[in-house]
């Protein structure tokens, strides 16, 4: 991403290569024997998408609606178009310093019931993943050790939410929208 001083931010090529890598070794190991290229190509772009940006389009889309529905239609403008080139979790984060108390947490209280788990994942992968890249593939997600760790994660940072509930809204990630450029 590039940032307004021109610098760039975001993983180097390097990581992004090793996460490649991880993911076609893991969808070969998952065809073995089965092996075939139309079958490699499907598994491929399953357990390489990011979940994180998988719910991020409707999450922002919840966002848009809900300034939008509190008479803020530029507000609502500036999360639509700032999101084509920030990420929408470091939009919240900023909101948190700037919104009154009373309306963010109004935000995020609604985001709870109106939109997926975007905010509880995304704030997961910054709480497991510093430094790293900021995503969590499908591949990972398949692991049953990091929805134990993003069970733990929410029951502890969200105790208002019921993390089976959240489990069950991250599983059902392919039926959100995406981003089309």
């Amino acid at each position: 991403m590039k940032m307004p001083d021109g610098s760039v931010k975001g993983p180097d090529l390097k990581q992004i290569i090793e996460k490649e890598e991880e993911v076609i070794s893991f969808v070969i190991e998952k065809l073995k024997d089965g092996f075939s290229l139309e079958a490699f190509k499907k598994l491929y772009t399953h357990f390489s998408a990011d979940l994180c940006d998988v719910t991020e389009f409707d999450f922002i889309t919840y966002l848009y609606l809900f300034f939008d529905d509190k008479q803020m239609p530029h507000m609502a403008e500036l999360i639509k178009w700032g999101t084509l080139h920030l990420v929408a979790y470091d939009l919240i984060m900023d909101f948190q310093k700037t919104l009154k108390e009373s309306l963010f947490h109004e935000v995020i209280e609604q985001s709870f019931h109106k939109a997926p788990p975007y905010l509880q994942l995304y704030s997961f992968i910054m709480h497991t993943k510093k430094g790293a890249i900021r995503s969590l593939t499908a591949m990972e997600w398949d692991n049953i050790e990091t929805i134990r760790s993003f069970k733990k994660y929410s029951e502890h940072h969200f105790p208002n939410l019921e993390s089976t509930t959240l489990i069950a809204q991250v599983n059902n990630w392919p039926k959100y929208r995406r981003k089309v450029f």
